[in-house]
């Protein structure tokens, strides 16, 4: 194997460092790459240009890592600074090519490549749209000198897990940026904050690059169901057409970070009865999805085996539980300022079992385990200081974040929030649990809601469970579909909740037998 010259290895890594010294959206003002680029300084810089210096999501505005002077786009400086990030960043990937080949070819040869980078902007439509989530972003001439544009999507954030998209948009909005009048638009682009949710949503975008008429999305819908399970099934082509007409026709201008009372507790006052109750974000017709989910059950004998009937199935049933859900914690709270502690204690309960039935539904698809997640970090790891590090990181991730105080939970808190199975048994549940005995406690001792000691509570536990290394499963086992029968059954069946009940003998997550 050849060996790297150590003027190729420093030029690279120079090259590198000059790179990770910068933030794409808007230039962060580094005062070492400011000086060899432009020969000038941070306080120059600052002083004569439109910066900002924002404490971004930080506890009591302190600068623990927000605190990054950026340089705003509209400033001149911004397209010069740019450019030149721009040519070292195309020079340093292609010296990290070379570097590439001269490790990895076995003869010590080297291997000939070549590409360049077309220089695009992204813009922002010509009338402001207030969602920024899966909404696209429209070519015009904006920018000066026509430069190039692309039709972009911004469908996701923190990698929440929540059925969403606006489908119409999608299948429509590159063609029509494409064609409008003085268009610039070179191509389409996907930015997310994760895209383990959705495939649809995925699948329907990344078509767009290579479509030039618009999408009719109930034969579309048709072909892909059909493709994704393997068979046609008119259960299931009805069941998507439900989904194309409610969960993903989200028309509200509402950009969508998933709000669900079991991921996103709200943190509020419910003893101030002048206060709004807090909404989860619901653009759709509940019933009508819980009918498509009767649907997609019903089709179920007809894809024994397929995982990805099963990944939709556990999804779906989840979107309908989770939504279930809002609404009890919303009949609890409002039991709670009306001083019903009956009422209070039914609805809690019920919330608490829909967190429990939740995960033991989620434990059937490899796609929604905790275990998965950690593992993924832990196995980076090269001894055990690193090993607790990295799950460390993995838990606050998903949970707490790390910017928080005794009493001040993280402004980020729940923002990466995610329906596991491990998650919600280890860590929702529990927050849960404490939440609404403290709202008894409240109504037994004629109180009002204690916040700051509830507060104390659940972040020290948050913190604890942050540093905990408890073992998860790895691996789904078993079938989906009786367990989203009897869920179904259980909740939305004829009978009432509380009387239709379905007990769930388990093993290690693993439903063994039902009795009703």
């Amino acid at each position: 194997m050849s060996k790297i010259p150590n003027t190729l290895k420093a030029e690279s890594e120079r090259i590198i460092e000059d790179a990770l010294n910068c933030v794409m959206v808007g230039w962060t003002l580094n005062s070492k790459f400011v000086r060899s680029t432009i020969g000038t300084t941070e306080t120059d810089i600052i002083s004569d240009a439109r910066a900002r210096n924002d404490a971004w999501n930080s506890v009591d505005a302190k600068c623990r890592w927000s605190c990054t002077y950026l340089l705003d786009p509209s400033d001149p400086l911004f397209v010069e600074i740019g450019e030149v990030f721009i040519r070292r960043q195309v020079k340093g990937l292609a010296l990290l090519f070379r570097l590439c080949i001269l490790e990895t070819t076995p003869n010590g040869g080297m291997g000939v490549s070549s590409f360049s980078l077309h220089k695009t902007y992204v813009q922002w439509p010509e009338r402001p749209v207030k969602n920024n989530a899966d909404e696209h972003l429209k070519c015009s001439t904006a920018f000066p000198g026509n430069k190039t544009g692309l039709w972009c999507m911004l469908h996701d954030f923190g990698g929440n897990i929540e059925m969403y998209g606006i489908f119409d948009a999608i299948s429509s909005g590159p063609v029509d940026a494409r064609v409008s009048k003085n268009s610039t638009m070179v191509g389409v682009g996907m930015c997310m904050e994760g895209i383990e949710q959705n495939p649809v949503v995925y699948e329907l975008m990344s078509e767009m690059a290579f479509r030039s008429e618009k999408v009719q999305l109930l034969e579309w819908l048709k072909s892909y169901s059909h493709g994704r399970y393997g068979k046609a099934i008119h259960q299931v082509e009805a069941a998507w057409e439900i989904l194309y007409h409610t969960i993903y026709n989200c028309m509200d201008v509402i950009e969508d970070h998933n709000t669900d009372f079991i991921v996103k507790l709200p943190d509020w006052d419910p003893s101030n009865t002048s206060s709004p109750l807090p909404q989860a974000h619901l653009w759709y017709s509940t019933q009508k999805v819980i009918k498509a989910l009767r649907l997609l059950i019903d089709a179920g004998n007809n894809f024994a085996g397929s995982v990805t009937y099963r990944y939709d199935l556990v999804d779906l049933t989840r979107q309908v539980l989770s939504k279930l859900a809002n609404q009890v914690y919303l009949d609890a709270v409002t039991a709670f300022q009306q001083k019903d502690s009956k009422a209070l204690n039914l609805h809690s309960k019920k919330f608490i079992q829909l967190i429990k039935d939740i995960d033991i539904l989620l434990a059937y698809d490899d796609n929604f385990l905790l275990g998965t997640w950690l593992k993924s970090a832990n196995k980076l790891a090269k001894n055990p200081h690193e090993l607790k590090l990295y799950e460390w990181n993995a838990r606050t991730q998903v949970t707490m974040w790390f910017d928080n105080t005794g009493i001040i939970q993280s402004k980020l808190h729940d923002y990466a929030n995610k329906f596991w199975s491990g998650l919600l048994e280890g860590y929702y549940l529990p927050r849960a649990s404490a939440y609404f005995d403290y709202l008894l406690r409240s109504l037994r001792e004629k109180e009002n809601f204690k916040m700051e000691e509830w507060r104390k509570e659940w972040i020290s536990f948050s913190n604890k469970w942050q540093v905990s290394q408890e073992l998860y499963p790895v691996s789904a086992e078993g079938d989906a579909l009786p367990i989203s029968k009897a869920l179904y059954e259980k909740y939305f069946g004829k009978k009432n909740w509380k009387k239709n009940k379905y007990h769930f003998e388990t093993s290690n997550k693993r439903v063994l037998r039902f009795t009703q």
